[in-house]
């Protein structure tokens, strides 16, 4: 999930397109969060690891 927000937040930038960075920058988040969640041993969704 973050590397398809870093994807998408490159695209936006090269194609000067708000509606991909804005989205890449939501994906970033939202992978973060969920990674940090599943480092500190909580499970999300029935997982402990997203990959």
């Amino acid at each position: 999930m973050i590397v398809l927000g870093i994807i998408l937040l490159v695209v936006g930038y090269l194609l000067p397109m708000s509606i991909l960075i804005t989205l890449g920058i939501i994906l970033i988040v939202v992978g973060v969060i969920l990674e940090l969640l599943g480092a500190i041993g909580r499970p999300v969704g029935g997982r402990r690891h997203y990959y």
